[in-house]
């Protein structure tokens, strides 16, 4: 029987790729938290690895087949925030509170994307050990 492997970490890949893609995003709108008209971005994460996992399936342009394709176009998904707090009088849009919590929440996930793929390696690691 054979073990599928990229069946079974080519979603994470694409999920952790997509991770780090949004936590560029939040640390930019942090970075620019006290730049004049600066307007906060965000990524619509579910939608982004909806996108790419379709894309995945229907879009594959790979030297082998062997190969996983993580591009992402996760680029599409960057969109402006609606500000949640008053304009401070230089049109920037940037919640640094929010950002720190988003950039907590986003790092969480994926550490717990990494464990779970250990967890995997492990699984895998000892049915070709055969148990040892």
């Amino acid at each position: 029987m054979a073990v599928g492997f990229d069946k079974g970490f080519q979603m994470h890949a694409q999920g952790m790729l997509l991770r780090t893609q949004r936590a560029e995003v939040i640390a930019g709108n942090i970075a620019n938290a006290d730049t004049p008209g600066y307007k906060a971005q965000g990524m619509d994460f579910k939608e982004a690895l909806a996108q790419a996992s379709q894309k995945q399936r229907t879009n594959i342009y790979k030297t082998n087949e062997k190969h996983f394709d993580i591009r992402t176009g996760s680029e599409d998904f960057l969109k402006f925030r609606v500000p949640d707090q008053p304009d401070t009088g230089d049109g920037n849009t940037v919640d640094v509170q929010m950002e720190r919590n988003l950039y907590l929440e986003n790092s969480l996930e994926y550490q717990a994307s990494v464990q779970f793929l250990n967890g995997k390696i492990k699984a895998y690691k000892k049915v070709i050990s055969g148990g040892q």
